[in-house]
């Protein structure tokens, strides 16, 4: 039995994919997270085989959620599950350690495969997601201003994105916020760009987070 863990911030995405994956008959839904902080608890009490992390989301995101777990416990899998298909997320998810991307447009038949392959030792990306990092190097074009950024860079760009503030984004990943600051101001100098509404704009522009409620201006 092949027991996975499914992570994501909206409820009804979350139940409605747990529920499509207990009728499977050799997968069982051993928890269901709703941040990444959740996750990583979860991982280390129920020793889940395979999960399904969702990538955009409040606290330390899926992307750092990754890391900690392919860190504190390595032999869990992860697929990532998002509906962003285009980079830099695909390639910044396998690279902390996912070992799956699939779109959250994909059918239950297709997040079964996934779960199954990646719990069996092979990496599964879904056909639009294994596309646009084929043709990345082909469309620099159109590139994407947030690829220029490191990972922590970008974590930290996207929190600042999402309205969280240099506090709570400083206790959340243990650092000071100083510290915090100090990227902050990295990203702003990268992106070119003079303040926190602009970084939000970015973002959503280029798709890289959900329009924040309290966006103004």
């Amino acid at each position: 039995m092949i027991k996975v863990l499914v992570v994501d911030d909206h409820d009804i995405v979350r139940t409605g994919i747990s529920r499509m994956l207990q009728d499977v008959h050799d997968i069982s839904v051993v928890a269901e997270a709703n941040s990444g902080e959740q996750a990583l608890g979860y991982c280390r009490e129920q020793a889940p085989h395979v999960v399904l992390m969702d990538v955009r989301m409040p606290g330390i995101g899926g992307m750092e959620a990754t890391r900690k777990i392919q860190s504190l416990c390595p032999g869990v899998k992860i697929i990532a599950l998002s509906a962003v298909a285009e980079e830099p997320f695909p390639t910044r998810l396998l690279e902390a350690g996912a070992t799956g991307y699939v779109s959250k447009n994909a059918s239950i038949d297709e997040i079964v495969t996934a779960v199954r392959q990646v719990h069996a030792g092979r990496r599964y990306l879904s056909s639009t997601i294994a596309q646009s990092i084929a043709l990345k190097r082909f469309d620099s074009f159109d590139e994407n201003p947030f690829d220029q950024l490191s990972q922590r860079e970008l974590q930290i760009s996207l929190m600042i994105a999402n309205c969280e503030k240099v506090t709570d984004i400083a206790e959340k990943l243990h650092v000071s916020p100083k510290t915090v600051n100090s990227y902050r101001y990295r990203v702003f100098e990268k992106l070119e760009i003079n303040g926190d509404v602009e970084l939000t704009k970015l973002a959503i522009r280029y798709d890289m987070i959900d329009s924040p409620k309290d966006l103004h201006g």
